[in-house]
């Protein structure tokens, strides 16, 4: 690939593959072609959940809260997820698979206690910035390919905050995964379209 694109590999990690905690079904399948298409790529930006161990999103942090339920909290609705991706645990490391030995920066989001992170460039609150834009912008990235887990969470977030940062963004759909809450996979891709992101295969990339 050109010089002025970057694969964003997002959350490829054991709590989110079969087995994990908040498993995406099928989620470590994509592993061998996220593999494959990050040779193709001079710049690689993976991200990892990585939540203290009373997170604000974990249902387990509110009494009498079950997972998926959703709360008000004072940056909007919440999702309370199984506690899920806990700093320094077997769950929160990248899936033994992954094999992207030139990947240049892990993100690592949803740090702070009292707000969550789905998407590698603003936290929940909306105004908190990963500086991941200031990163890519400073390489001369222009051209975004995301993929990983889940579709319709973290990948999409990812991809809608892509391009309010003024890149071009493009969901490779195959080396995805998404959970679809109550439909939130259909949504997801409703809102990518209307913001401008791309939906491509990997073989439109030789992949």
């Amino acid at each position: 690939m050109q010089p002025h694109t970057a694969l964003l590999a997002v959350d490829i990690q054991n709590d989110f593959c079969s087995g994990g905690a908040l498993a995406v079904p099928g989620g470590e399948t994509i592993v061998p072609l996220v593999n494959q298409l990050a040779r193709h790529f001079e710049t690689v930006v993976l991200t990892q959940d990585w939540h203290p161990a009373d997170h604000i999103s974990f249902a387990a942090s509110h009494a009498g809260k079950q997972p998926f339920e959703i709360i008000d909290l004072p940056y909007g609705p919440q999702v309370l997820w199984p506690t899920h991706c806990v700093q320094e645990t077997d769950g929160a490391a990248l899936h033994p698979g992954l094999d992207i030995p030139h990947a240049r920066m892990i993100i690592r989001k949803g740090i702070h206690r009292t707000v969550d992170s789905y998407s590698a460039f603003l936290e929940a609150d909306r105004t908190s910035r990963t500086g991941l834009d200031g990163y890519l912008r400073s390489l001369g990235v222009t051209d975004l390919y995301i993929c990983g887990l889940a579709t319709d969470f973290c990948v999409a977030w990812s991809a809608e905050d892509a391009r309010a940062f003024g890149f071009n963004a493009t969901i490779i759909e195959d080396a995805c995964r998404g959970i679809d809450l109550d439909g939130s996979l259909a949504a997801a891709w409703a809102r990518l379209k209307a913001s401008g992101v791309g939906r491509i295969a990997s073989t439109a990339l030789g992949a």
